[in-house]
């Protein structure tokens, strides 16, 4: 579990005095999973007091009017050592989920709906009294993984300063988009943990939205389409741009594309790499005389300067040229 307000960490924090190396030598970390240093971490760093207060949304029994069942009918899921995994726990107070995260030291946590009804005692349900889901975030899940096509410096869950920007991107896009498109103004950015971002929305309309506006919403950010069975092609409809897509461009895309990841991924410097790109284009006349230009390898331009510049400019030309 990670707090966004969690993402500078101390490096000479101590914690109940350990025993220092002595001067010259350098202190070993461990190579697998301390157990000790998770019981450590509950006990001393993790807000518990902060995260029950979170998922109330005021209703903690303190003010008038709050619905004292709300956080009883939320359900927290653990994954325990040895991959166990355990369901439906629920708690009535903030010291009730210390106390239970405490003894139990999950490895992983996570946080699940609010249910119409007390998750905890579903099998003394009958009749019309089904468990249902009421309310839930919004969460976005993005993972560096989902751009392995265009980025060489790493691969899998290895993240480096070259990689990130396109997380930073994708913050960016995401986040001005559910807020000035969608109105959403309680929106949660947390690094994932291994290999990407979470992104949650905590509006009471957000968390109160049906399956299908939640598709609707995430297939609004939807411009490449395709799977593995499929060729993924950019879907840009039209002659303009949608001003959403207009927008990512002109005030973050364009910017972080060229004077960064174009040239830290080199990603039109060789065929291999530049086939990727022009598979994506849907218009197979533009994708075709741009690779005939660039496998004959001349260039009309110096050749000091990046090829990857080069093809890029050579790219937003003819794609320019075919909407004339």
């Amino acid at each position: 579990m990670t707090r966004q307000g969690a993402q500078e960490e101390s490096d000479n924090m101590l914690i109940d005095e350990p025993q220092l190396p002595q001067r010259g030598q350098i202190a070993a970390l461990p190579d697998e999973f301390n157990p000790s240093y998770l019981k450590l971490y509950y006990s001393k760093l993790f807000p518990h007091a902060d995260l029950y207060r979170w998922m109330s949304y005021g209703n903690d029994g303190k003010h008038p009017g709050c619905d004292s069942s709300y956080l009883v009918r939320r359900e927290f899921s653990y994954t325990l050592d040895n991959d166990i995994f355990v369901r439906y726990n629920t708690f009535n107070s903030a010291a009730e989920l210390e106390n239970s995260i405490k003894e139990k030291c999950p490895l992983k946590i996570d946080i699940g709906p609010i249910y119409n009804l007390n998750p905890a005692n579903r099998n003394a349900y009958a009749g019309d009294n089904v468990l249902t889901p009421v309310e839930r975030e919004l969460i976005f899940d993005i993972d560096m993984t989902d751009y392995d096509d265009v980025r060489y410096c790493c691969s899998g869950a290895d993240v480096c300063l070259d990689c990130w920007p396109l997380m930073t991107v994708a913050i960016k896009v995401i986040d001005t988009s559910l807020r000035d498109d969608f109105g959403f103004r309680h929106i949660l950015w947390v690094y994932s943990g291994r290999r990407g971002v979470h992104c949650w929305v905590c509006d009471r309309k957000a968390r109160r939205l049906t399956n299908e506006q939640r598709a609707a919403v995430a297939d609004y950010f939807r411009v490449y389409k395709g799977n593995e069975n499929s060729n993924k092609k950019v879907t840009l409809m039209g002659q303009v741009l949608h001003p959403f897509l207009a927008r990512s461009y002109t005030e973050v895309l364009k910017e972080y594309f060229e004077t960064k990841l174009l040239t830290s991924q080199n990603i039109l410097s060789s065929e291999e790499r530049y086939e990727k790109i022009l598979d994506m284009i849907p218009d197979q006349s533009i994708a075709s005389e741009l690779r005939a230009k660039w496998q004959d390898g001349r260039r009309s331009s110096s050749a000091k300067e990046d090829i990857n510049i080069v093809r890029w400019e050579q790219l937003k030309q003819l794609v320019q040229r075919h909407k004339v």
